[in-house]
Parts: structure tokens; sequence; C-alpha cells
């Protein structure tokens, strides 16, 4: 077995933690169910940039537990994990929250076998965690599958929960990705709260499936700069929550990152500070080199404000102009997105009914755009939803299946109660080149707004934006 080690700082350009002040001398929710206990918990697991040879964990403590353990070891059969195990350490930053002073811990299990299982365990001042299990992909192309997930922001524990977990309960998922907004501070809940529903809500899965999360703007909280104008600044929960690989760029570099996975360029970018700090420019040209340098069988792109809104009144265009020539020109597969709280499929900028007319000639297919929703938070279609996008939704929660093979991306929508909704195959030529298979037209009708009335009978949720 290759040497185990681990890093022993955080990503050392991630901003400076901010304390995050109690909102209040008593915490938002009755019963203080988020408080720091003397166990860990909120444990998420992140892949490295190869994680064929290496993955992260992040976790949280209360004080008494002031240093980052983990214990790792290759998984066997039987209850004997403890005799091969290695003791590590990582890093350990606190924060004063809502619901009290807290601890968190990174520790980076490097230096690991490619396709192994791998059990590990983490420490609190009362004792370890159970034994949670990994395992690491292969150094080679082999077929896969990975869960989108789009804003769980707002109702994540009343309703995003059982959409997440419908997700997982599918079976077989490799990794999950996450399009941003993955919490959002509200009236009721502080960001403490809603970033113990979020880990709730995904339960033991997050510890041991990676995920990969995208910033959305509800990652960021506002700032007030020296001279007085209004700006945002990274939320203080991020740098804790995701221990995740230090190769973005500057100055976005804790929350820009790559990762290869069996044969998919997973490419992460910022949105927010694309649009609002200045940040376009360095994002633009690494997205290009980092797309170029792509040996990857499939290159997806993943991030929060979408290129074509399905809500919104206008597209995203600083956006669209900056990163749709490299998605177009780089032979990029899928672009995820999230923000617009309803569901768009698109695969032409000139319509749908474009799109199926190239199709029907054998043409080929770009990039598709995907938005799709998790939580509870919904916005009505804008006018160009109704005959631009392939497929959309409004008032309804969704999770996606993406299944990868050597020559066919399967993509299928799902609803909240697992009823399949929307679908296509991306089927590779032997010239290179993606071609789109709708499925068969035997989907549920489109589920939108009639006046006043949802989808399911109930009053529509969605507002205008």
């Amino acid at each position: 077995m290759r040497v185990l080690w681990v890093a022993a700082a955080l990503l050392s350009a991630a901003p400076a933690l901010a304390q995050a002040p109690a909102t209040s001398a008593v915490p938002r929710t009755p019963g203080l169910p988020y408080a720091p206990r003397n166990l860990p918990d909120r444990i998420v697991l992140t892949a490295g940039a190869d994680p064929a040879h290496e993955m992260a964990v992040a976790f949280r403590t209360d004080r008494n537990q002031a240093t980052a353990e983990a214990q790792i070891a290759v998984a066997v059969d039987g209850p004997t994990l403890e005799r091969q195990a290695r003791t590590l350490s990582g890093t350990t930053r606190s924060i004063d929250s809502a619901n009290g002073p807290a601890n968190y811990h990174q520790i980076r299990f490097t230096g690991l076998e490619p396709d192994r299982t791998y059990a590990y365990r983490v420490k609190g001042a009362a004792g370890w965690t159970e034994w949670l299990q990994f395992r690491t992909a292969a150094d080679r192309f082999r077929p896969f599958r990975f869960l989108y997930l789009g804003d769980t922001q707002n109702g994540i524990l009343t309703y995003a929960a059982r959409v997440i977990r419908q997700g997982f309960a599918e079976g077989r998922i490799a990794l999950t990705v996450h399009a941003g907004d993955l919490a959002a501070q509200r009236d009721d809940l502080d960001h403490d709260d809603e970033w113990g529903e979020w880990n709730q809500a995904g339960g033991y899965n997050y510890s041991q499936i990676p995920q990969l999360p995208a910033t959305g703007n509800h990652e960021y909280v506002d700032h007030m700069l020296p001279d007085g104008r209004e700006s945002r600044k990274l939320g203080p929960y991020w740098p804790l929550q995701f221990a995740l690989p230090a190769n973005g760029v500057d100055p976005v570099k804790a929350t820009t990152y790559f990762v290869d996975y069996q044969g998919v360029r997973f490419v992460i970018l910022d949105g927010t500070a694309a649009l609002d700090l200045n940040a376009l420019d360095q994002q633009t040209r690494w997205l290009d080199a980092t797309l170029a340098a792509s040996t990857a069988k499939w290159n997806v792109v993943l991030f929060h404000q979408p290129i074509f809104t399905c809500a919104r009144p206008n597209d995203t265009e600083k956006l669209k102009a900056a990163w749709k020539p490299i998605f177009d020109r780089r032979r990029v597969d899928l672009v995820l997105q999230g923000h617009d709280h309803c569901y768009s499929r698109l695969t032409a900028e000139a319509g749908r009914e474009a799109g199926r007319a190239a199709r029907a000639k054998g043409a080929t297919q770009g990039p598709v755009y995907l938005v799709s929703v998790t939580g509870s938070k919904m916005y009505g279609l804008n006018d160009r939803a109704r005959t631009q996008p392939d497929r959309t939704a409004e008032d309804t929660e969704l999770f996606q299946i993406v299944d990868v093979d050597a020559g066919k991306l399967q993509f299928r929508t799902y609803t909240a109660s697992g009823t399949l909704y929307d679908g296509f195959d991306l089927e590779r030529g032997s010239d290179g080149r993606n071609r789109l298979k709708e499925l068969p037209d035997t989907l549920p009708r489109v589920r939108t707004c009639t006046g006043e009335v949802g989808p399911d009978g109930g009053p529509c949720l969605g507002r205008a934006k």
C-alpha cells in the first residue's frame, strides 16, 4: 500500500476566516439541535484533484476537541479495522456561531491506491465516530454514476431532504455535484442553523460519497468596504465545511477547482465572484486553459448563475459572452447550473423547434445547458422558457442522475417522488462529436402553473423575477 500522509494546512489561498458573531443570545432553533457536541458531526468527504489517490474530510466538534485527528485503513471484511489503521492529523479552525463556539477540522487522505475501499473515522473529545467508508476512483476510465442537485437553499430539512435522499436511494452514486446556494440566511434561521440542516439532509451519504460543490450568491455575505460601498465576501462556513482541491485560480482559489474522476473532468467556477467581484477575466482564462489541457472523455462545467435563464428576464450576458464561446470551442458536454429555482434543459439557443429540426437532419450537439432546483423556493418561468428550452418545469423539486459510459452520457431528471420527468442520451460518434437522443414521448405532462393554480393543484408558489 502506498504511503498515507496528510497535508498540514488548509488551502493557502482560502480567504481569512471572519468570526461569525452570534445573532442573538438564544439560538433560533429550539432545543439546540445544532449545538456543537463532544462527538464529530457535519462530516463531509470531498475529492482531491486526483480522486484515485486523494480524498479529504471536514468535520465539526465542540472546543474540547482542539486538534484534527482521523484514522484510516484499507477496508477489510471483519471487525479488525483498528489493527492496520493509521492515525493522521490535520488543521483546526474556530468559529463562534449562533449555536455556540465550535472547531472545524480538515484532514487530507493522500497517497491512496486507486479503486480501493478505505474506512476512516474522526475524533471528538468523547471518542471516535463510527467507521465510514469511501472508494477511490479508478486511475483510468470506468463507467460511473453521479448525482446533480440544484439549489437546496430553502426548506432544506423540511422539503429538500427527501429529494436528496431519494437521489441517493437510486443507488451506486459515486459522487455528488451541487450547483450552489446550498444554504441561505433567512429570518427564522441563521447560517449555522442552515448548514446544520444541509448536513442533516444528506446525512452519512455526505461522509462516504465525495461532494463537489459550487458556490452560489448565498454562500457570500454582505460586506461594507472602508469607503462605505457595499460588496460581498465569502461567508465563513464555506472554507470550513469543504476541503477542496487547491488547483483553482487566484483570487478565487477557494471556490474554483477541477476534479478528474474516471474519465470526466469536472470544472467548477464561481459565478458570483465573476459577476460581482471582478474575477471574470481570471476565471475565463483559467477555464479555457483547464479545458484545453483536459484529456478526459467528457467535460462537465458546474456553476451557479445560468447562462440561459428560465426565470429571470434576461440571460446572464456577462457570463454568456465570456464563457459560452469556450464551452463551444472546447466541446463541453454538460453545463450544470442553479439559481433560477425552476427546471430547464436547453440544447439550442434558437429554441426547441430549431434544435429538433437540426437533430432530425443529423446535426451534432454542442453543450447541453441544465438548470435545476432541489429546495422549496420557486420562481415562475419567463416568457422565453415557453419556447426556448426543450423541457421545463415550475413549482417542482428535482434531482438528476447521470450515468457515464465511454460512448454515452445518460442524463435523467426525477421529481421529488422519484418520477422520471426528463432525460436524454448524449452519444459520442466515431467522428468524436455528440448527438442527442431524446427519450420516447412517454414522459408526464409539463409541470407548470395555470393561472394561480400550481401543477399539483394547490396555489402556484413560483413568483415572477
